[in-house]
């Protein structure tokens, strides 16, 4: 079985030792290393290369969360998981910012953790779910990102500047499906959804899919109701689109 792979960066040796334990007995997940937020993180997380990096931004608050964004800069293919022993608005927008993939307490439990693992593992930006149960962050996320001059027209007429596949597509990424799962819907490639994303987070000016989602959820866009997108836009992009 291929396992995947984590690296831990904690201040705390003690937690870091508990982590490795904890997932160590695991089947499909290895820790590769661990390390403190100090100088020498960044490097040691890019050699050994893991798919997921374990983030703490405790304290200091900047060190982590500076480490977090370098990371996504330097190896966009390593996701970061934030842990945090402050869950609140602020430390969530600014993980967030930061690129991050999941934002956890660390008072999460080892099989809540290994789980989120292996959800961002199949491709899943679970962040999503935690912004749009939070409003004051999703809109603290909204103005972050959005530039009034690029997007004034669309805005004053409420018209969105996607294609109705662009739109069903953002829709299925709002509700948590993964890349995979909406190709499977559609009909249509993996590697075609992916190029799709790509133009809605160049439309919007938007960093990542949690801000593209926010966007299209406070002007109407797409429904914040779970449920099905609708099945016209696919009828009408046809199924190469």
């Amino acid at each position: 079985m291929e396992k995947i792979g984590v690296f831990v960066i904690d201040n705390n040796t003690i937690f870091r030792e508990g982590l490795r334990q904890s997932l160590s007995r695991t089947e499909d997940i290895e820790v590769l290393g661990d390390t403190d937020v100090g100088d020498e993180a960044l490097e040691l997380v890019m050699s050994f290369s893991p798919e997921i990096a374990l983030v703490d931004i405790g304290v200091p608050l900047l060190n982590g969360l500076n480490l977090a964004r370098q990371i996504t800069q330097r190896s966009p293919g390593i996701s970061i998981v934030v842990l945090t022993p402050y869950d609140d608005d602020e430390h969530l927008f600014q993980a967030v910012k930061s690129g991050a993939a999941s934002y956890l307490s660390k008072d999460t439990s080892a099989d809540e953790l290994a789980s989120v693992i292996r959800r961002i593992h199949r491709g899943e930006h679970i962040i999503n779910e935690t912004v749009l149960a939070r409003p004051k962050v999703a809109e603290r996320v909204l103005k972050q990102f959005q530039d009034l001059s690029l997007m004034g027209t669309a805005i004053e007429t409420l018209s969105a500047p996607l294609t109705s596949r662009e739109l069903e597509i953002l829709s299925y990424v709002a509700h948590g499906y993964i890349n995979k799962q909406v190709a499977h819907k559609l009909g249509i490639s993996e590697q075609t959804i992916k190029n799709h994303v790509s133009s809605i987070l160049r439309k919007l000016d938007a960093n990542d899919r949690t801000q593209a989602v926010v966007l299209a959820l406070r002007y109407g866009w797409i429904s914040s109701q779970v449920n099905q997108p609708l099945e016209s836009a696919t009828s009408e992009a046809g199924p190469n689109h």
